[in-house]
């Protein structure tokens, strides 16, 4: 229950981001895959399209990171992964996220915001709950 919560809140965003690409485009936006994203992360060079994608794989990053912080505040969810300290860069994440797209091709057609999530909970793992005392 607690990845749908979060997967519903965070294709929301997704969408949200869309809006404004949306209007820059001439023709229907495509669905967001984790193979999209993962594409757009790996966009290299310094051309505008380039720096443009990197914005927008950073974007998703960010906004799906702000989205679980709220939804994992103290009370709420459970997290589905937690960032180390220091947290990693954005360049970083990027690249750890190439990298397990192409580890797991089974996925690159989900929702990019699962794919996110996926990726997160594997490279981020959280540390076990203490068990509940018994009295």
């Amino acid at each position: 229950m607690r990845i749908r919560t979060l997967l519903a809140g965070g294709l929301a965003l997704l969408a949200a981001a869309a809006g404004p690409a949306a209007a820059q485009t001439s023709g229907p936006v495509p669905a967001l895959t984790t193979g999209t994203l993962a594409a757009l992360c790996g966009a290299t060079g310094d051309d505008a399209d380039s720096l443009r994608a990197v914005g927008y794989c950073r974007g998703v990053f960010v906004g799906m990171g702000q989205y679980h912080s709220i939804m994992t505040a103290p009370g709420r969810l459970r997290p589905i992964f937690c960032l180390p300290e220091p947290s990693p860069t954005l360049e970083g994440l990027q690249a750890a996220f190439i990298a397990w797209a192409s580890a797991n091709p089974e996925r690159l057609n989900e929702r990019a915001a699962e794919g996110v999530l996926r990726f997160a909970a594997a490279t981020y793992p959280c540390a076990a709950p203490a068990p509940a005392r018994r009295r």
